[in-house]
């Protein structure tokens, strides 16, 4: 048990592989998936992170908007949480060209794997692209500590070798067309994700802050997958303690160190994350998902969702169905 997985759990990721990228040097291309798209594919999709795995070859890759350059190499994913626009190539001098333009609409009309060939003629960049959608709200602690592109090694280990030689499957049955393709490429995403996750954490500095580096943390990473694990439970910070075996003012100091704020302030936090989920994509009425997230009263939960997310739960409800 652990938070990064409990975060992952908490809410069903959906996504798919959706181009087989090959290019030639020189090229500069701009890109962005969209969370337009996904929704056209993903019924209720909310909140996409958008990936590259290089298969081969190299290239450049930063913000649209600027900010630093990633050098990416065969065996990298280059990963963006919010779905920036960012610009990659051999050469990002260059005109960047909207991927979109060596595309047919019928193919991005159809979904699926979307093979992609453009460039100049020389040395040769292939990589796979897809997309992981998930609940931006239950995402949240996960989204804010991570930076906007960040590029993770996968490597040339067995692991690696592993996922490469599963994206390639991925492909070849997405080309063939055969049945349970689409259900295919969405495991492969999310197996992607988690694994890139993973690595980026163990990869985060000795002293460092934030959520992640909470997760990474051996007593706090346990009291923050207690409190994902069962976030319904009355926890006090004794109690956690006791969990963890440390004293009360020890956990408490280390906990809001690393994560930013107190345990019981992250619990209430987590709570309205998953209460947020939970009228987005269930029918139950506002006061059974108050009664589930912990409150004894429909009028205390309707503040602490205000005050968390600027507009009371079925003001949310009704601005996410017309999202």
């Amino acid at each position: 048990m652990d938070a990064l997985s409990d975060v992952l759990k908490s809410v069903r990721l959906e996504g798919a592989v959706y181009r087989d990228a090959e290019f030639s040097a020189p090229w500069c291309v701009q890109a962005k998936y969209g969370i337009e798209t996904a929704s056209d594919q993903l019924a209720g999709a909310e909140h996409v992170m958008f990936f590259h795995f290089l298969i081969e070859g190299h290239c450049k890759v930063r913000l649209a908007s600027g900010g630093d350059v990633l050098e990416a190499r065969a065996g990298d994913l280059v990963l963006l949480p919010q779905d920036d626009k960012h610009i990659m190539g051999t050469d990002l001098r260059l005109e960047a060209v909207a991927t979109e333009k060596f595309l047919e609409p019928e193919a991005l009309a159809r979904g699926g794997l979307v093979p992609l060939r453009a460039g100049g003629g020389g040395e040769i960049t292939r990589f796979v692209c897809g997309y992981v959608a998930c609940s931006r709200s239950v995402c949240r602690p996960l989204l804010e500590a991570l930076p906007r592109a960040l590029l993770i090694p996968i490597g040339d280990g067995p692991a690696s070798a592993a996922l490469r030689e599963l994206l390639r499957m991925g492909v070849r049955e997405s080309s063939g067309e055969r049945p349970g393709s689409g259900s295919l490429l969405a495991k492969l995403s999310e197996l992607m994700l988690v694994e890139a996750l993973r690595r980026y954490v163990e990869s985060l500095p000795p002293d460092g802050k934030g959520w992640l580096a909470g997760v990474r943390d051996a007593q706090v990473g346990r009291a923050l997958a207690l409190l994902h694990h069962d976030p319904g439970r009355g926890w006090t910070v004794d109690e956690l303690a006791r969990e963890v075996a440390l004293s009360r003012s020890a956990l408490a100091e280390r906990f809001a160190a690393l994560v930013g704020e107190p345990p019981i302030q992250y619990l209430m936090r987590w709570r309205l994350a998953l209460a947020a989920h939970m009228l987005r994509s269930g029918r139950d009425a506002v006061v059974r998902v108050a009664e589930r997230s912990g409150y004894e009263s429909e009028a205390a939960f309707n503040r602490a969702f205000k005050r968390e997310f600027g507009m009371p739960p079925a003001g949310w409800r009704r601005a996410a169905a017309t999202r």
